[in-house]
């Protein structure tokens, strides 16, 4: 299997790995779309690691994590970033898990979004969202993918409902980025246990 960042292309929007160019379009946006005040010099580092990341994970053969920019297909002009990172969290207390709930961390596969708030509501986060959760499926045979999000994030959650996510709620308070989560399981894998259950 090729674990290289590809592009993807969508109606609207390109996804692809990020340049160095990029750094002056994303440094302000990802300052809005997360409320900091990182400097240029410490989002420079970061693009820089975000690059060099794409060919040490494939030159490794891991999974192909990192951020992607989201671009307008008809400009080129960068409006967000999306990804797939290592999500370690306490999943067994969610009903969805079914198992005791230990409060130890395990890993699942992560789906992360961000865009400049002048380019929300036009549905971008989903087109974006669908597109990589396609390629993780179809071309990277993954089996789930998760999101998570604050209990107040309803945008993030309107956008995890339009792909399909089954919601849950994790009922302790802590951790706290681990409030709302979506979880969706690749439609293959729901096809087969069809397949199954009528043999």
């Amino acid at each position: 299997m090729n674990l290289n960042i590809k592009t993807i292309d969508t109606d609207r929007l390109i996804i692809r790995p990020f340049i160095h160019t990029d750094l002056d379009t994303i440094h302000p946006l990802l300052n809005e779309a997360f409320d900091s005040d990182m400097s240029r010099k410490s989002r420079q580092r970061w693009l820089h690691w975000a690059i060099a990341n794409y060919h040490e994970l494939a030159a490794l053969g891991q999974p192909p994590y990192g951020d992607r920019a989201i671009t307008l297909a008809e400009s080129g002009e960068v409006i967000g970033v999306i990804g797939l990172v290592p999500s370690y969290q306490p999943f067994d207390t969610l009903p969805y898990f079914g198992g005791a709930a230990t409060g130890l961390y395990t890993p699942e596969i992560g789906l992360f979004w961000a865009l400049g708030t002048a380019y929300r509501g036009h549905g971008y986060a989903t087109e974006a969202a669908h597109a990589l959760c396609d390629h993780a499926f179809r071309v990277l045979h993954l089996k789930r993918i998760i999101a998570t999000t604050e209990h107040d994030n309803l945008a993030s959650q309107r956008v995890m409902t339009r792909l399909g996510m089954v919601i849950q709620r994790n009922p302790n308070s802590e951790p706290i980025w681990f409030q709302t989560v979506g979880i969706l399981e690749n439609p293959l894998l729901t096809e087969h246990m069809k397949d199954q259950s009528h043999a």
